[in-house]
């Protein structure tokens, strides 16, 4: 490869040759043309139609002949006419030379020549040709002539020698003056180039300290610059990258969760110390894939999963439950390893036992009221009319009553148990919100009245529609009217207030009943949690109440929120966003 220096040289030397080919082609050319036009001139001038007509008066005269028309034409001084350059011919109509300046005795017959035979003037010239030449045809009468002037180019010739001559030795000059300078301006261009080369293998080798002297204010200097702040970010940046890459060893060394890498072959390349505890081995640089994990997963199958895809699996070790999650990673575009992240899950699962043996304890808890239903129902049957009707109806009212209990249980489960598989159904639809709430005050009115209690409802007409579950925000409403009548002795009073507050409406429920102490406040919407677990059993309360209803909420985009005072009564305020 050529330096530049060598470029540099060989375009100079081109542009000169080509310069001066062009600059002496357009010389040459019209050196050429202003004699040819020059000639033409002359021409012009001495053929006047004055001249032209004393010619024609000579030849027709008796005296008249090509001599003398000679002798007329070698006394006008403007043809120029001498024997080594220009001369004077008179030729008959036949082109035969009559009588010349130079004595000769034949002439070649050109087109202008041709043209004076025709009658015509023949001026016509080309810089191609090698002489200049006119013929004017001279009528005499009797007797007709062509006067021909021919000029051989010789001073055009000669001119153009020399202009070529000086432009060779220019061309000569200039090519030397061209390698001079090339070489002076290549060092100018090439030392801060040098030094930018040297500043970049310096940069490669690590020295990111080291700052180029910027020399001038051209676009070297401007890359100069460039360079060194382009060093600067790169500095910074390699010392960011090693920020982040202390942040993530520190995060790896003290994350509670397993990391564990292994190379393209299985090999393992980093772990944490979290991952050495909870695999129970010590995994250093001779352990591989199958020796960690054993069958629980297929390296080779990792390797050949796709970006943003993974493998999850179960392990246990002692008395742990461990959730593996596995994806490969790449390096420069070609599969580079896998990681393993491992994740303790020993509380989790403990937590699920603990929330399945409550089911099954609620589940268990059904049989009492199922015995409790079959025992009134088979007495009634076995007594038939001999049982006493009041007695009869106290049979039947427990019987409904321990059916409404067990329908609350299972449709409490139920509900939950789609809250935890993601599996609860929501019918979304406009409806307007004072309508339910009217629903849910007509339909616990009777309980109220049955308790004593004193019931009232404040909702304007206006209340704003809501987009969602109607059935499903029935039931949260249900469920917190139900809690005040519940917790409330007899006698008491609840408050049923609907409006809006913003871009929202809300529904609050206030009674006068026992209250919540405020120990337990904060525990409420916790599932399976009741602040008095007898009492709530008396009444038929799950501890799920309050939970399903925080989740529907949350479906919802909405919000639950309790006050209470323990022994003065308790305020629980609902609020959903207004259909737009």
């Amino acid at each position: 490869m050529r330096s530049l220096r060598t470029k540099m040289v060989m375009i100079l030397v081109l542009l000169i040759l080509a310069l001066m080919t062009v600059v002496g082609a357009f010389l040459i050319n019209g050196v050429g043309n202003y004699y040819i036009d020059d000639f033409y001139v002359q021409m012009e001038q001495t053929f006047s139609q004055k001249f032209i007509t004393q010619l024609q008066e000579l030849a027709a005269s008796e005296s008249g002949s090509a001599t003398k028309l000679k002798e007329l034409l070698m006394a006008q001084s403007d043809l120029g006419v001498d024997l080594d350059q220009r001369n004077v011919y008179i030729l008959d109509t036949d082109g035969r030379v009559l009588d010349s300046s130079n004595q000769e005795t034949d002439v070649v017959l050109t087109a202008n020549i041709l043209t004076a035979m025709n009658g015509e003037v023949g001026q016509s010239g080309s810089i191609t040709a090698d002489m200049m030449d006119l013929a004017v045809p001279i009528d005499g009468g009797e007797t007709d002539y062509i006067i021909y002037v021919l000029d051989n180019k010789l001073t055009v010739d000669e001119l153009t020698g020399e202009l070529f001559s000086i432009i060779i030795q220019s061309l000569a000059l200039g090519l030397v003056i061209c390698v001079v300078l090339a070489f002076l301006l290549s060092q100018i261009l090439i030392t801060p180039i040098t030094a930018l080369t040297a500043g970049t293998r310096q940069v490669a080798a690590g020295e990111l300290s080291q700052k180029l002297e910027v020399t001038s204010r051209d676009e070297i200097g401007i890359l100069t610059r460039n360079f060194n702040h382009m060093a600067q970010v790169l500095k910074n940046t390699i010392s960011q990258v090693e920020n982040e890459r202390t942040k993530l060893s520190t995060l790896f060394l003290h994350m509670t969760d397993g990391v564990v890498a292994f190379d393209s072959t299985g090999a393992v390349i980093h772990c944490n110390p979290a991952a050495t505890r909870l695999l129970s081995k010590n995994l250093d640089v001779t352990a591989n894939f199958s020796e960690v994990f054993g069958a629980d997963a297929d390296f080779n199958k990792l390797l050949t999963l796709k970006r943003a895809e993974y493998l999850e699996c179960q392990k246990r070790v002692g008395e742990r439950e461990l959730e593996l999650f596995m994806a490969p990673f790449s390096s420069d575009q070609t599969v580079g390893g896998a990681m393993v992240v491992i994740h303790d899950v020993t509380m989790q699962r403990k937590s699920e036992q603990t929330r399945r043996e409550f089911v099954a304890n609620v589940s268990h808890e059904l049989r009492t009221p199922l015995t409790n239903v079959r025992s009134y129902a088979e007495t009634i049957l076995s007594a038939g009319d001999d049982l006493p009707k009041e007695l009869r109806e106290n049979f039947l009212g427990v019987i409904v009553s321990e059916a409404d209990r067990m329908t609350r249980i299972v449709k409490d489960l139920l509900t939950l148990t789609k809250f935890d598989y993601g599996k609860m159904e929501m019918n979304i639809s406009r409806f307007a919100l004072r309508e339910a709430v009217e629903n849910v005050y007509k339909a616990v009115a009777l309980d109220a009245q049955n308790h004593k209690h004193t019931l009232t409802l404040e909702c304007p007409e206006d209340l704003p529609s809501v987009d969602g579950d109607r059935e499903r925000l029935e039931q949260v409403i249900m469920n917190i009217v139900s809690n005040a009548i519940k917790y409330t002795a007899d006698g008491g009073k609840i408050e049923i207030v609907a409006g809006t507050r913003g871009k929202n409406v809300f529904i609050r429920v206030s009674d006068n009943g026992i209250g919540i102490p405020e120990k337990d406040l904060p525990r409420l919407f916790e599932r399976f949690y009741r602040v008095d677990k007898a009492r709530s059993r008396e009444s038929g309360g799950t501890g799920l109440g309050l939970s399903i209803a925080r989740e529907i909420l949350s479906q919802h985009k909405g919000d639950i929120r309790i006050e209470s005072v323990y022994g003065e009564g308790t305020d629980v305020t609902i609020t959903l966003p207004r259909a737009e």
